[in-house]
């Protein structure tokens, strides 16, 4: 079912959202039958608890959904998704309960419970409808929806259907979708054009190594937004465990959002010129694979010494950022499920992000309150640039010691982007436990904030 509003409709089920302390009030305000059918009942109001109070003729009157006390929705967010995944198949009105300020945001998260990945297993779901309340903007909210849906879906798939090739095809669809350019360079022609390190970390797999580069609007800011897309991450080389390979499917998670990002801000025309760049590639082991002690060439011209073939994310970032870089866009964005030491520091559920810019600082962490998209700044310290100083090439792929490995690749990212605003988000890209609107799987991070803070990330 496609993740949008309901048509109006004089038959839908009013929903009244209460809090636990709100209830007798509310009760003390409605027929004696009505009340009497609430307390009948047992409602208390607690996080997705959901009743349907019967009318005289049997049918639905109109339908209760618990949102539990303040404090805990502090500790998630979605809160009225949750009651959705629990309602029965009907279309449903907001009558009352939910806060001015909350309704985008809850009804954004109503949208996204009604996603499923049922590629591989058809399972029939009967989805709670709802009609967008007035004064919300159901274009923006449905576009945001169907953009994160993108994501999981691209996210979710296993390698053997979305391997960089499939991944190209994804990109093809949506520019040819939405009218952008898109040219994708693949093989050997990586080394013709310049892109030494996305061939190197790709030229070991049955499926070529390719850069996608899309590019949309002709007016307006430059944003170009840069997405690692390691299809699948054996480690190279320095192979991975059984364990550590498990979720490497979800390795081209920074593609899957910037790709659910340009869908955002190209079906809602945000006035930008922009430009997506993906290296797409699949980190395989072969008698031509990259081995630790190599030194690479990148196409800015930095040397790079490989002391480890699993950190293989920065070396095709590397190339796509300076290649950004040359045009000097207003800004540059890259996103990539890049460092363990980013979950350790910050857990699964908040995005880090890294910039020099105090003003797109400011904005990205205004906007992720206003939209319940946790990020939290990491800094770029100065300290730690001796790090990723080897001592017989230009850079280290890979410090040793383990200390502060966020921070040492980010620093790496931003030695190729010398000429444009650039931030960088070290994502996660996947939800390990289902929670209102996010089931287990791949999920979005950052991108709606990214989508809220653009008019202050982009104005001059």
């Amino acid at each position: 079912m496609p993740l949008a509003f309901a048509a109006p409709s004089d038959s839908a089920v009013a929903l009244h959202v209460l809090e636990p302390d709100r209830i007798t009030p509310w009760l003390d305000g409605q027929d004696p039958q009505v009340a009497a059918w609430v307390r009948a009942n047992g409602f208390t109001g607690k996080l997705g608890e959901t009743l349907l109070v019967p009318g005289p003729d049997g049918g639905p009157q109109m339908a209760l959904a618990g949102i539990d006390t303040p404090q805990r929705r502090a500790r998630g967010r979605f809160a009225l998704a949750a009651a959705a995944d629990k309602l029965p198949e009907s279309v449903y009105r907001l009558a009352s309960g939910v806060a001015e300020g909350d309704i985008a945001t809850e009804c954004l998260g109503w949208l996204l419970s009604g996603y499923r990945f049922d590629r591989y297993r058809k399972k029939t779901h009967a989805t709670a409808r709802l009609i967008a309340p007035d004064g919300v903007d159901a274009a923006r909210i449905e576009a945001i929806a169907a953009a994160e849906a993108l994501i999981r879906d691209l996210v979710n798939t296993p390698t053997a259907d979305l391997g960089p090739d499939e991944l190209a095809a994804a990109a093809e669809a949506l520019a040819a979708e939405f009218g952008a350019q898109i040219e994708v360079t693949v093989g050997d022609d990586l080394l013709a054009k310049n892109f030494p390190m996305i061939h190197a970390v790709g030229r070991a797999s049955a499926t070529p190594p390719r850069l996608i580069d899309l590019r949309w609007g002709a007016a307006g800011p430059r944003l170009t937004l840069v997405g690692k897309g390691v299809c699948f991450d054996t480690g190279g080389l320095d192979l991975k465990t059984h364990a550590g390979m498990a979720l490497m499917k979800k390795d081209m998670g920074g593609a899957a959002h910037v790709l659910g990002l340009a869908r955002m801000i190209m079906s809602l025309g945000i006035r930008v010129q922009l430009r997506v760049l993906i290296p797409a590639v699949e980190n395989a082991v072969a008698g031509n694979a990259m081995r630790p002690g190599d030194i690479l060439t990148s196409r800015k011209g930095l040397t790079v010494e490989v002391n480890n073939t699993d950190a293989e994310g920065r070396l095709v970032l590397a190339d796509a950022l300076a290649l950004a870089d040359e045009e000097k866009p207003d800004l540059i964005v890259s996103m990539a499920t890049l460092t363990g030491a980013a979950r350790v520091a910050l857990g699964p559920d908040i995005a880090p992000f890294f910039t020099d810019d105090e003003r797109v600082a400011a904005a990205l962490t205004a906007a992720a309150a206003r939209v319940a998209d946790p990020v939290w700044r990491l800094p770029l310290h100065p300290g730690y640039e001796a790090e990723i100083e080897p001592a017989i090439a230009d850079l280290d792929n890979a410090p040793s010691g383990g200390f502060a490995g966020a921070i040492t690749a980010a620093l790496f990212l931003r030695r190729f982007v010398t000429d444009s605003r650039f931030a960088h988000f070290d994502i996660y890209a996947w939800q390990p436990k289902a929670a209102p609107a996010r089931p287990k799987g791949g999920t979005g991070q950052g991108v709606r904030a990214l989508l809220e803070a653009l008019p202050g990330l982009l104005d001059p």
